[in-house]
């Protein structure tokens, strides 16, 4: 981003050289002069030391221009041979046949002045790289004692950037938004099973089966699904730790954004009404910002209640929410922002260790549903089936892994 930025800068800046007559006709004249001298010297009408008063003169004269020239070349000169590095991409998109409008349109913005993106693209790359050679100080000081070679090539740029200023930012854009169809179409391409979900003009419909992490060993992953067919509705989810609620929250998070970027998804079936994401998940707090988890926390929250407020419609995925506070202040916090959430008529999925979140549903029997993933002991070992069941979990195992370790734990009963 920094450095489109400064190419975006460079493109919108004025021309200082080319728009100074003098300076314009510098080299040219210098050329002229150079060519005259060293003619007369030939012809024994002037003396040779002349002539290589004057070219000396020339280059120290050149000398003046240095700084500025040096400054353009530091600020600027990587930035803009970063675009030669897309020439080859430009092309092949300017060659290839498109069918779907929105490439037919990206692909007529790739040009300007009866001139293709990638020709020019690589006419300046040629002209930086052409600057470049004044850091060979033996070439750099007979070509500017001559022609003015630095002040001359510059101003070759500057001219590029004249005719190419309002097409820069728009070939960037382009090709940005090619680079993301490209990464699109690869990942559709490496995942033949994926399929594309369909789009629901109801608000708020999410319903996939057999939805599984696209980062996940297939032959591992346990699949499970959703299904929120109404708005307000919130899924309640609680669990022992390690039993996969934040791994569903992701699978979900990650599926559903795939869909809403137009990609395919892991799943059987999937249909989605293409909300705002918004997610809390894996907050921290910040040493720098003096910020702790739980303001953090809160601040990602609030940025939740406005927009709501605003009227955006919004999917939320949190997980185990105001987590950085104690039980009581968790607990309370906890019911008032579900019920806040529920009269703001929003959608979501919250991942918590308190039970009691479970009793909800009582209050919205028709808008809230409990599931859980839960933690089985057998013979003594802990297991895990990750799949998602009805209800509020009943076995943590804290306590279990705890005692597995070594660490003491005393039943109050005892």
């Amino acid at each position: 981003p920094a450095d489109t930025t400064e190419i975006k800068e460079w493109a919108t800046s004025p021309s200082y050289y080319r728009k100074r007559t003098l300076l314009r006709i510098l080299p040219t004249a210098v050329t002229v002069i150079n060519i005259l001298c060293i003619s007369l010297a030939m012809l024994d009408i002037i003396s040779a030391s002349i002539a290589g008063g004057v070219f000396v003169s020339f280059v120290l004269f050149s000398t003046i221009f240095s700084k500025g020239i040096t400054k353009l070349q530091t600020t600027y000169g990587e930035k803009l041979q970063i675009l030669s590095t897309y020439a080859d991409q430009i092309l092949l998109t300017e060659q290839k046949e498109m069918h779907s409008h929105i490439l037919q349109e990206l692909k007529a913005d790739l040009t300007s002045q009866n001139q293709t993106a990638s020709q020019a693209v690589r006419q300046l790359s040629n002209r930086m790289n052409a600057l470049d050679q004044r850091s060979n100080l033996l070439i750099s000081t007979i070509l500017n004692g001559l022609v003015f070679w630095e002040l001359r090539q510059v101003m070759r740029i500057e001219k590029w950037k004249d005719i190419h200023a309002s097409d820069l930012p728009r070939w960037i854009e382009t090709i940005g938004e090619i680079d993301a169809y490209c990464s699109l179409a690869t990942f559709a391409y490496n995942h033949p099973d994926y399929i594309y979900p369909t789009i629901t003009a109801q608000s708020f419909h999410l319903q996939a089966e057999a939805l599984g992490h696209p980062l996940m060993d297939h032959n591992k992953c346990v699949r499970n699904g959703i299904d929120i067919d109404k708005r307000p509705f919130f899924i309640i989810i609680t669990g022992a730790n390690m039993a996969g609620k934040s791994t569903y929250l992701r699978t979900v998070g990650v599926n559903y954004l795939l869909a809403c970027i137009g990609a395919p998804v892991w799943a059987k079936q999937m249909k989605i009404y293409p909300a705002r994401l918004v997610t809390s998940l894996r907050t921290s707090d910040s040493l720098t910002d003096n910020e702790s988890y739980f303001f953090v926390e809160l601040k990602r929250l609030k940025l939740i209640i406005d927009k709501l407020e605003a009227g955006e419609e919004l999917f939320i995925i949190l997980d185990e929410i105001l987590k950085g506070t104690n039980s009581m202040d968790k607990q309370k916090g906890s019911f008032a922002l579900i019920k806040q959430f529920m009269h703001m008529n929003a959608n979501g999925i919250i991942a918590t260790h308190d039970l009691l979140l479970g009793t909800l549903i009582d209050s919205f029997p028709l808008n809230i549903r409990n599931y859980c993933f839960e933690a089985d002991i057998t013979n003594n070992e802990l297991t895990f089936s990750y799949q998602m069941r009805n209800g509020v979990a009943q076995n943590m195992n804290a306590c279990f892994l705890m005692k597995k370790m070594g660490i003491a734990v005393i039943d109050e009963e005892e």
